[in-house]
């Protein structure tokens, strides 16, 4: 399982439309990745006469991939602040 920590910005603002706010910005920084390893269940793929083996990953939905090859994303910490720069 590879594993994901980031860190999210967005900016938000107020308009007629939406006079509660929305945010029009979003920031995704990853601050730390922990890797899931080599594939445990790859996939043959045949293309004519040629034939290779490629990560789960590539070719199968999330629910069917194996361990080492799912993906879980951790927001860290998640600032909100408006044009002006001052944090909600």
């Amino acid at each position: 399982m590879t594993i994901y920590l980031v860190d999210i910005e967005q900016v938000v603002h107020t308009c007629p439309v939406h006079p509660e706010g929305h945010p029009y910005d979003i920031r995704r920084t990853i601050v730390d990745l922990i890797p899931g390893g080599p594939c445990r269940a790859p996939v043959t793929v045949r293309c004519g006469g040629q034939t290779v083996l490629i990560p789960c990953r590539r070719h199968e939905p999330a629910k069917r991939q194996c361990g080492a090859c799912r993906v879980i994303v951790t927001e860290r910490t998640i600032t909100t602040r408006t044009p002006n720069g001052i944090a909600v």
